[in-house]
């Protein structure tokens, strides 16, 4: 069984094939065309600009996808494509190519939620690896989004925590622009918090620095002083408002002062409290739901710090964890295509007037 994915949804126009061999879903082929440069001119995503670099993108995109996985059109099981959440312009246009291509070539459609391939990433696996056993939990953290899921089988998941404002790649991208790095700021955030964990600890090992942070004289001043993201009240929501607000306001106070600024510890503490806070609610997630495995998916899943963080708990709680190679953490075809393997197993199929859709589907 082969399949073709399409992802349109936001500021990658990608696609890619992915083959079923013995119950391992082997990625032959995976293609992104990137508009990062475009976008970065202006801080962020400018939703008609995305839009028109997918139409002009999206038939070499799929075309050299199909290509460098020797596979015609005829040769797939099916067709899937990102219909939802994401910006509705950028979704219509993978939604219409992919609902031409089907029509041309008699394939079935397959309409796939944004999320739920995120997470279908951590599907794709190496030889001898296998795929995480329903139910498990599944940690979904990217621009948009910050949320847990009970996933009960590979099509159902039940949310059981989630952001109530701002999502965690999206308070990195403000914070970010506000101190000077590039949109989009994840990964040099990470750069410019791995070297304040450093200088804060004097620690040479990069996890012994984020251990260490907390008892650092950096973490105790106040002037670097921030909340956690974490929800007091018993649920296992987020809040990340809060600390973005309170990050702004720190930084004013350094400018109106004139006070000595720090950078890199600014950036590792502001790391420190958004990975804590993170790590906070699956630890009490896991302990609400034992032995469950735990997967990780979306942009924000390859910051560093979060992936040793989880790493270490899902060690101290023995249990499996999945997190996608960082090649497959952002939008890609490929998870695309993966998600279209038991969405297409269930049943799901759509007909020529399928239409996207900008809101959440989980």
């Amino acid at each position: 069984m082969k399949y073709l994915g399409i992802e349109s949804s936001c500021d990658e126009t990608a696609a890619a094939v992915v083959e079923v061999v013995d119950d391992r879903l082997i990625i032959r082929s995976s293609i992104v065309a990137s508009q990062i440069e475009t976008h970065r001119l202006y801080g962020g995503v400018v939703p008609e600009i995305a839009s028109r670099a997918h139409i002009e993108a999206i038939s070499r995109v799929v075309r050299e996808a199909l290509d460098t996985a020797s596979t015609r059109p005829e040769e797939l099981t099916a067709i899937g494509v990102t219909a939802h959440p994401g910006l509705i312009g950028a979704l219509l246009c993978g939604v219409n190519f992919a609902k031409g291509l089907a029509a041309a070539y008699d394939l079935p459609l397959v309409p796939v939620d944004h999320i739920k391939a995120h997470i279908a990433a951590a599907y794709c696996k190496e030889e001898g690896e296998e795929l995480p056993k329903p139910p498990f939990l599944a940690l979904a953290v990217s621009g948009g989004h910050t949320s847990l899921y009970l996933c009960e089988d590979y099509m159902h998941f039940r949310p059981i925590g989630e952001t109530r404002d701002d999502a965690i790649g999206e308070s990195f991208d403000k914070i970010g622009r506000v101190i000077g790095i590039p949109y989009p700021a994840g990964a040099g955030f990470d750069r410019l918090s791995a070297e304040g964990f450093l200088r804060a600890t004097g620690e040479d090992d990069a996890e012994a620095a984020y251990r260490a942070f907390k008892k650092s004289a950096a973490y105790k001043s106040p002037d670097y002083k921030l909340p956690s993201p974490a929800m007091q009240d018993g649920t296992l929501d987020f809040s990340f408002s809060g600390l973005k607000t309170a990050a702004i306001n720190l930084l004013h106070r350094f400018e109106q002062t004139g006070a000595d600024f720090d950078r890199a510890v600014f950036a590792a503490a502001y790391t420190y409290q958004a990975v804590e806070a993170v790590a906070r609610q699956v630890e009490e997630a896991l302990s609400r739901y034992p032995s469950h495995a735990l997967v990780v998916a979306g942009g924000v899943a390859a910051n560093s710090h979060l992936r040793a963080r989880l790493s270490g708990i899902a060690k101290r709680k023995r249990i499996a964890l999945h997190i996608p190679p960082l090649s497959l953490c952002g939008d890609n075809g490929a998870m695309v295509a993966a998600e279209t393997h038991f969405a297409y197993l269930a049943g799901v199929r759509a007909g020529d007037d399928l239409n996207a859709s900008a809101a959440d589907g989980i």
